[in-house]
């Protein structure tokens, strides 16, 4: 008898922790993407929460970015997207201003096709020349793209030479483009190259022409869970989250 109630005082907290486990639904954009897909199963295996992930980018015209589906009013539990994306839907009252959560920064790397030479990208005029060596270039429609057709090609003062065999690639990732031989180099965050197959990761950008992405987590305005949503974002945060961080290529940001 006695082990009867144990196994049914068992099945009860059992149902009563199904009951309250909730379905997180997280809007995540590119540069976070490879460590949330490790830290995210392991935050439900530890919680009982189960996670819906929706990919998007941070910014621009596409349908399938973050700021224009909550604006088509499609509800979210979590973002995560470069932080001044984020700090624009804050201003705009879409997400909670004191739910933001510092998670990791990113640096802008360089690609080639699998077995093809990897260019000296070791200085600010060897990432030049690599550039107009170039037969093209590919790079990102999120927050390193745009730095990189707006100010990198300036900055290094090959904007002209570049303008007619460099293009942006929308909604995919760059390296997956390189892989197949087009564009011959690829520029995007490096958390974003590292898990595409078929390129070879040549490096970061030198420091003097890098672009620094903070990103961010933040929990919408509205948001079915919000108390389930802060326990995810303290867990990305959090010390033992690190590790994951920076094995993807991001590096960790003081909190």
């Amino acid at each position: 008898m006695k082990r009867l109630f144990t196994t049914l005082a068992a099945m009860t907290l059992a149902a009563c922790s199904l009951a309250q486990a909730a379905e997180l639904k997280v809007m995540t954009s590119g540069g976070f993407t490879a460590a949330y897909k490790v830290l995210g199963p392991q935050f439900a295996a530890q919680h009982g929460d189960t996670l819906q992930t929706i990919l998007g980018p941070s910014m621009g015209k596409a349908p399938e970015a973050i700021p224009n589906r909550l604006a088509r009013g499609e509800q979210a539990d979590v973002v995560i997207m470069v932080g001044y994306a984020l700090d624009d839907l804050i201003k705009q009252g879409k997400v909670v201003p004191d739910s933001r959560v510092e998670l990791a920064d990113s640096r802008i790397g360089l690609v080639v096709k699998a077995g093809e030479p990897k260019p000296d990208i070791s200085s600010v005029d060897a990432l030049k020349q690599a550039l107009l060596n170039a037969r093209s270039v590919g790079y990102s429609d999120s927050a390193s793209g745009v730095y990189v057709q707006d100010q990198l090609f300036k900055r290094l003062g090959i904007e002209a030479q570049l303008k007619p065999k460099a293009k942006m690639i929308e909604r995919i990732p760059v390296a997956g483009e390189v892989a197949k031989g087009e564009p011959q180099v690829g520029l995007q965050q490096v958390s974003e190259l590292l898990p595409i197959a078929g390129v070879s990761y040549v490096g970061k950008i030198p420091e003097p022409v890098q672009s620094v992405t903070r990103f961010a987590a933040g929990i919408p305005v509205g948001a079915p869970h919000p108390q389930e949503a802060k326990a995810l974002l303290d867990y990305l945060a959090s010390p033992q989250a690190q590790s994951v961080v920076t094995g993807t290529g991001l590096d960790s940001v003081p909190h």
